[in-house]
Formats: C-alpha cells, sequence, structure tokens
C-alpha cells in the first residue's frame, strides 16, 4: 500500500491557484486542474506579476505577450478566471501589503482550497526562484488572513469582504508530500498543452525541453511512487474540512 493518500476529492468545489508568474501552474499543476474542471470545479489563478522580466524584449512588449499565452494555458485546462496583479516581476517581496491582496482576493472568490508552489529555498533539485518563495510564503499566511475578523479590518469595514476559510493549501513541488491526485491520460495530454501554450517562452529559454518530452515521464514517476499509472503528488495542509480517505461517510 502506498505510504501517500488519495486526496479527498468531495469537498473540491472552488480552487484557488496562486503562483507568482505565468507558466508557473503549467509544470504539473494544470494536470491536476484539468481534474477538478472535468469534475466540476470552478477554477481561478490569482497571478502575482504579469512575468515581464523572463524575457530579453522590453518588459511594455513582454507583459502583454506572456498574458495572452496566459490566457491560451488557461483555456487548454479550463480555467474561468486569471486574475494578474501589478507586482514587479523578479522583485516580489513577502509584504503585508501582498498578505493583504491575497487575502482580499481570498475573500471574494471564496476558495475552498488553495494550490501553491514550493516556498523552500530548495526546490526540483535546485535554488528556488525568490518570487516563489515570496508568493508561497505569503498565501500560506493570507489564507489564515483571511479567515480571521481582526486582520486587515478594511477589507470588511471598508470593501464589505467577510471573512472566508479555506479547507485545505495543497502545495505542489514538495519533497514532503503526503496525498496525490490520479491523473487520467487526458489530464496529462491537456497540462502538456497547457505549458505549449507558452511559445515565445518557451522559445526564450535556452535548452527548455519540450513539455511532451517531460511532463509526461515526471506525472508516472510521481504515479509509480503512489502505485497508480500518473498522479500529482501535493503536501496537504488540512485547516479543517478536508475529508480523509480512511473516515466512513456518514450515512
Amino acid at each position: 500500500m502506498s505510504e501517500f493518500q488519495r486526496l479527498p476529492t468531495e469537498n473540491i468545489e472552488r480552487v484557488l491557484c496562486v503562483a507568482a508568474h505565468p507558466d508557473d501552474n503549467e509544470y504539473g499543476t494544470s494536470a491536476a486542474v484539468h481534474q477538478w474542471v472535468a469534475a466540476g470545479a470552478e477554477v481561478h489563478y490569482l497571478q502575482l506579476t504579469a512575468g515581464e522580466a523572463g524575457m530579453a524584449d522590453a518588459p511594455d512588449v513582454v507583459g502583454p505577450l506572456r498574458l495572452r499565452e496566459q490566457q491560451d494555458a488557461c483555456r487548454e485546462v479550463g480555467v474561468s478566471h486569471l486574475e494578474v496583479l501589478d507586482y514587479p516581476d523578479g522583485a516580489v517581496e513577502y509584504s503585508l501589503s501582498l498578505r493583504k491582496d491575497i487575502a482580499r482576493y481570498v475573500r471574494q472568490f471564496k476558495p475552498n482550497v488553495v494550490v501553491i508552489g514550493p516556498y523552500d529555498v530548495e526546490a526540483y533539485g535546485s535554488l528556488n526562484q525568490a518570487d516563489h518563495r515570496a508568493a508561497s510564503l505569503a498565501t500560506l499566511d493570507a489564507v489564515r488572513d483571511a479567515d480571521n475578523d481582526w486582520c486587515f479590518r478594511e477589507l470588511y469595514e471598508e470593501e464589505n469582504l467577510p471573512k472566508w476559510h479555506v479547507n485545505a493549501i495543497l502545495v505542489t513541488g514538495s519533497d514532503r508530500p503526503t496525498h496525490f491526485v490520479e491523473l487520467t491520460s487526458a489530464d496529462v495530454d491537456a497540462a502538456v498543452a497547457s505549458l505549449n501554450c507558452h511559445k515565445a517562452y518557451l522559445a526564450h529559454v535556452k535548452g527548455h525541453p519540450k513539455p511532451e518530452d517531460f511532463i509526461p515521464p515526471m506525472l508516472a514517476e510521481q504515479g509509480k511512487a503512489t502505485g497508480v499509472e500518473n498522479a500529482l503528488m501535493f503536501r496537504v495542509y488540512d485547516m479543517g474540512g478536508l475529508r480523509r480517505e480512511e473516515e466512513p461517510e456518514s450515512e
């Protein structure tokens, strides 16, 4: 039996994926997104930057280009809404203002699940990029801020946004995963297609492998670790409300 738990899906109805840049969700997360959308969930992407510093051309050219590519990637997996904030690419800092902006969106959208990338200094066998760390750490705290009457009181008093409770935070790319989502071949294909939408960015990155050459083997490797053909693994923080697989359903 696998040491990892199958992620319960009964309560996955509204999902918020928070990322620093265009394409961040396309390195595996979009496979699970495709499955959740197919099962009837509503998924939103909250992107902190336009990714304007990620290519050689001028930021005022790159930002709109990468937005178009991200919109195309969203359509491949059925993401219903993409929100892009105006934090500077390459210079995202953990701050109260960032926590407040994320908490605001949590209260607006009311997700029951929030998905982030790894927040560790090391990730994916290398050093984790600074924006990724700041985005994920701020989101961890913003989820709790969003559920506290006394954090950012102006969100309620001035913007009429009452607190909201998130059931679980899912961390992709963790070196300490606890749960997995079993993926179909259609989910894997959708993940490949979503990353392929970032044509200009992939062409800019020298030596970047084709998505079809590394996404399927990556998801198959995670499947092998969990005892299925294809999977995406997460570290799950249960904030209360995520039913565990071993718990019997009430009659």
